[in-house]
């Protein structure tokens, strides 16, 4: 069996508009096609990575969803055998969130939920998004969300893991949560968020391997070899 792309995503255009992305494609010096590209070419780089399925995302903000949960829907279509979904929500509406997530999420098509802090600007002990928290616990399924620092042009202190996804592990003992994008600069707090909590994992997107923290890569190959999931940020 091949990979599992824990983080993935196809980027829409008015995503790809979005200003604070300017970073991320003049660093990563990315044209057009390179940062939307279509379902055939995801594929067609799973296939090469040997990557069976690939994670796509839903990107839900203050500003409106950016990748919306009938996108997802719509591209799982086209190779239900190689996308699963994760959904996301408005959550500054908390009622309907809630029952966007339960609409969405059925454990077979779309397998967990999304939620990314620097996004709307607020820490993931924030209440508003605890409804979110409590329906993933309710479905069984895990919350990915984004840890350490913020690529596009945000703030980074909402990928503190320490005090604030700390405090939603010990307020929602039975959460299971992903860490994206590995965590840095605080591989420490990382470390240590997952020996305390059993139910914590991290993967290594949006990082190639030459640039994956010295710190981090020990961590895999010791402690961590059981709770670092794969992940691109394709």
């Amino acid at each position: 069996m091949g990979a599992i792309d824990v983080w993935g995503q196809i980027i829409t255009p008015r995503m790809a508009a979005a200003p604070w992305l300017e970073t991320l494609i003049r660093w990563a010096k990315l044209d057009e096609q390179q940062l939307a590209p279509t379902a055939k070419k995801t594929i067609a780089a799973m296939d090469a990575a040997n990557v069976d399925i690939t994670l796509l995302a839903a990107w839900y903000g203050p500003q409106g969803c950016l990748i919306s949960n009938e996108e997802v829907s719509a591209q799982i279509d086209q190779a239900p055998n190689r996308f699963r979904g994760l959904a996301s929500a408005d959550i500054s509406r908390p009622m309907q969130a809630v029952k966007d997530i339960r609409t969405w999420v059925d454990g077979k098509k779309f397998v967990g939920v999304r939620i990314v802090p620097w996004l709307w600007g607020l820490p993931p002990n924030d209440r508003r998004y605890y409804p979110l928290y409590a329906a993933c616990c309710d479905l069984g399924v895990p919350l990915c969300t984004q840890i350490g620092h913020t690529g596009p042009l945000l703030g980074s202190d909402t990928g503190r893991l320490i005090p604030y996804l700390e405090d939603v592990m010990l307020e929602f003992p039975d959460l299971v949560i992903v860490g994206g994008h590995v965590g840095f600069p605080w591989i420490d707090e990382l470390i240590s968020m997952t020996i305390k909590f059993p139910n914590f994992h991290v993967d290594t997107s949006a990082y190639v391997l030459g640039r994956l923290p010295p710190n981090f890569v020990h961590y895999m190959k010791t402690m961590g070899s059981k709770r670092v999931m794969f992940g691109t940020n394709w």
